[in-house]
């Protein structure tokens, strides 16, 4: 089949766990091209030389520690038009002499509105699609209410109804909308590959919500190492060490690691739990799928979720570590057959039709 698969420009979480999908749909024999922006479309243009195409994606507008919304909303109204414009001129040129069969999207906008344009199929596959087409089995307080409603309202309104819903996640909850399947979540090859084992030092992950007063606080616990990443320097801080963004560096460290202390992004999340790595989750504000990754991870016994990292918070997580890692060695999952699997049925299906 010729698949187009478009991948969203923000948060490199949509560009790994595509890479992984359109590497088997290419050994399956399929023809891919991909469009995406930004990180993503430069990570994806080194991988499939020849395959990629960029197009002008949507950027989130942040205001100290959290998402702004209305400048999020008014960055999107203005620059949408031309956007879409642009994009549709750049289909048309990669489009030359080209019939697809199908749109796979990970969330991502103008590939499905092509789609639409084509009258030909959408396949979902992301994480997102769990705040619409599942039933949430956490409790919700009140100051996430409001971000609950504007999450479910983006998710409903960014790829409806598409012929299936793949959707990513390591949170079983039961599915509430037809065309629609839960799966593990996709992990890369570099993790599936990787042995953990159970080292000193702890894993910190700070994103585009650095906090400024990190290293001070780590400090504070003397009696335990911590390797961060995310100020991409090189640094010694006494039992703080700073690292330099690196791959092979960052999977490593994780794997060795003994807890991960992060934000409430899915990626790294999951790929925590599939290595049975307790984890302390802080959620960037106003994000609400992050929250619910935050509070599943507790739930489930995987960790903690607090709404902030204080040296206090980083103790009660260290103390409880034994009770994860028991919650964790229950967890399992066989890399990324399921998925594999029940994707190549939604499209033999639709190469019939």
């Amino acid at each position: 089949m010729n698949i187009l698969y478009g991948v969203p420009g923000e948060g490199m979480g949509h560009a790994t766990r595509s890479k992984v999908i359109i590497q088997h749909l290419i050994g399956a024999g399929h023809e891919v091209y991909v469009v995406s922006s930004s990180r993503a479309y430069q990570l994806l243009a080194r991988t499939f030389p020849g395959r990629v195409h960029e197009i002008r994606g949507f950027h989130l507008a942040y205001r100290s520690l959290t998402v702004s919304k209305l400048r999020t909303a008014a960055l999107t109204l203005r620059t949408a038009p031309d956007n879409l414009l642009v994009n549709f001129r750049k289909y048309r040129e990669m489009l030359h002499g080209m019939e697809f069969d199908v749109v796979v999207s990970d969330f991502e906008s103008f590939s499905y509105l092509f789609a639409k344009w084509k009258g030909l199929p959408v396949v979902s596959i992301d994480n997102m699609q769990i705040i619409s087409r599942a039933r949430l089995d956490v409790a919700v307080p009140a100051a996430e209410r409001d971000n609950l409603e504007l999450a479910r309202q983006i998710v409903r309104a960014k790829l409806p109804r598409s012929h299936h819903y793949f959707v990513a996640t390591f949170f079983p909850l039961p599915v509430i909308k037809p065309n629609t399947t839960l799966v593990p979540p996709i992990i890369r090859p570099e993790i599936l590959t990787a042995q953990p084992t159970k080292g000193e030092h702890v894993l910190v992950y700070q994103s585009a919500t650095t906090q400024s007063n990190l290293v001070p606080l780590l400090q504070g616990l003397p009696n335990q190492e911590f390797r961060v990443y995310g100020f991409n320097k090189e640094e010694s801080h006494s039992n703080v060490q700073l690292k330099a963004f690196s791959e092979q560096g960052f999977i490593d460290d994780l794997a060795s690691t003994r807890a991960v202390i992060t934000n409430g992004g899915f990626s790294l999340i999951s790929e925590a739990v599939y290595l049975h790595k307790p984890i302390c989750a802080i959620p960037i504000p106003a994000q609400f799928e992050q929250f619910l990754n935050a509070a599943e991870v507790e739930k489930l016994g995987y960790g903690r979720h607090f709404e902030s990292l204080t040296a206090d918070n980083v103790k009660a997580f260290l103390y409880d570590i034994t009770g994860f890692e028991a919650a964790l060695s229950s967890y399992s999952q066989e890399g990324n057959k399921e998925l594999f699997q029940q994707v190549d049925e939604i499209l033999a299906g639709l190469s019939k039709t």
